[in-house]
């Protein structure tokens, strides 16, 4: 299995990368992309010859070849992903990183609780529309919307709403937000081109609505944003989101990153942390709760509408302090004011934090970093520019928070290399 979610097979001598596999089968593959001169082929598992043992029954009606590029794992049984998902982190190490020995090679996958064995956990889903005007999702690297009743990973109140709204007349895409707290969910709607305003047909729909347009979200009915609430030990917190800002899809996925990070990180009440790639702070509220009032945290964000969370999520913990901007640019104009600190914790985007980000976070010689990682293959590259720069990765766990799909969350710790 390789990162991204297909298998890997070789087809007199190039490499095709097949979908909807698994490691030892045998099947009848499809070359859905690629030609007699490319390096290698995309192609999907039409027919299955011999089974793995962990193939099962997908239980999504429209997932499969030519079907919704979402799930891209229904036919693998919940367990065989997990063991899946630790090999490809696995190897992202061993390959990019050059990493071996127990730390990595011992590494499970942990379940993260808040899903019915893989399904009914998405809680932010965006729906395209079809030409007929109803809900779909898209096909794998393709613009064809697949028409579909409900998405079997959806979280119960998303399905409520694809069940009880599935037209929307006028509409490109509708994204629904069910937060796991209790809030309604809400409805953000896309129109074609500059139509106006689509209001939501019937008036049985138990949610906020509102437009996006260039400007912003334009308000239907009640709120344009949503709280989500975490609770980790004794700890508990009350996030406002904005919209379709980020947060993550699976409800128990902020408990279960956050307590990753406070265990590996142990603050101690009066220490200085940075927070980078804050979002709406998450993070920067759980540290500040740990460093208490004579500790400060300081958070970087440099998307201006989570900045705009983050303040109001933030504004009574007198120990943080929010600076908008990109991290890079950020860290730049502080390090040359002598900034250091004790501990960092690294949130990136996909692509991860990169070569200069990573340098910069050594320049402030904290004694330890949390890395909360979405994307192995970024992961690995960054841990091994770490480890150019003094700094060793010491502590690795790994979460299933995308049940179905190839996705993974990853928390490492690095800290400075024993001489």
């Amino acid at each position: 299995m390789a990162h991204g979610g297909h298998c890997v097979a070789r087809h007199e001598g190039r490499v095709v990368f097949v979908r909807h596999a698994l490691p030892g089968e045998r099947a009848r593959v499809l070359v859905t992309e690629g030609a007699a001169t490319d390096r290698f082929l995309r192609g999907d598992a039409v027919e299955i010859l011999v089974p793995a043992p962990d193939r099962v029954p997908s239980r999504c009606p429209v997932s499969g070849p030519g079907g919704c590029g979402g799930c891209d794992w229904q036919h693998v049984s919940v367990d065989g992903q997990r063991s899946l998902k630790a090999d490809v982190v696995r190897e992202q190490l061993h390959r990019l990183a050059g990493l071996d020995g127990p730390l990595v090679d011992d590494l499970v996958v942990e379940q993260v609780p808040g899903d019915d064995d893989g399904l009914g956990w998405r809680t932010r889903v965006q729906h395209s529309v079809s030409p007929r005007g109803r809900l779909g999702l898209r096909e794998h690297r393709s613009h064809q919307v697949v028409e579909i009743e409900r998405c079997p990973i959806a979280a119960p109140r998303v399905q409520e709403v694809e069940l009880g709204s599935p037209l929307w007349p006028g509409a490109a895409r509708v994204e629904v937000v069910a937060p796991a707290g209790g809030d309604k969910p809400l409805v953000l709607v896309e129109p074609v081109g500059r139509r106006p305003a689509v209001l939501p047909p019937g008036s049985a729909l138990d949610a906020s609505v509102a437009t996006t347009t260039r400007d912003g979200l334009e308000r239907v009915r009640g709120r344009t944003w949503v709280r989500e609430q975490v609770d980790v030990g004794d700890w508990h917190a009350t996030m406002r989101v904005s919209g379709s800002g980020f947060w993550q899809v699976h409800p128990g996925a902020p408990a279960a990153l956050v307590g990753a990070v406070l265990e590996l990180l142990d603050p101690a009440p009066g220490e200085q942390a940075l927070d980078l790639f804050s979002g709406v702070g998450l993070f920067a509220a759980a540290l500040a709760a740990r460093l208490g009032p004579d500790g400060a945290v300081l958070a970087v964000e440099g998307d201006p509408h989570a900045v705009r969370d983050a303040r109001r999520n933030l504004h009574e913990l007198t120990q943080v302090g929010i600076t908008a901007g990109r991290v890079d640019r950020v860290l730049a104009t502080m390090l040359d004011t002598g900034l250091t600190t004790d501990l960092v914790v690294l949130d990136p985007p996909r692509e991860g934090a990169g070569r200069r980000v990573v340098e910069q976070v050594v320049a402030v010689e904290p004694r330890a970093v949390a890395y909360v990682a979405c994307d192995p293959a970024a992961l690995a590259r960054d841990v091994r520019t770490f480890a150019e720069h003094g700094y060793e990765l010491d502590a690795l766990r790994a979460f299933d928070c995308f049940p179905m799909t190839h996705h993974i969350e990853c928390v490492a710790r690095l800290v400075p290399a024993v001489p």
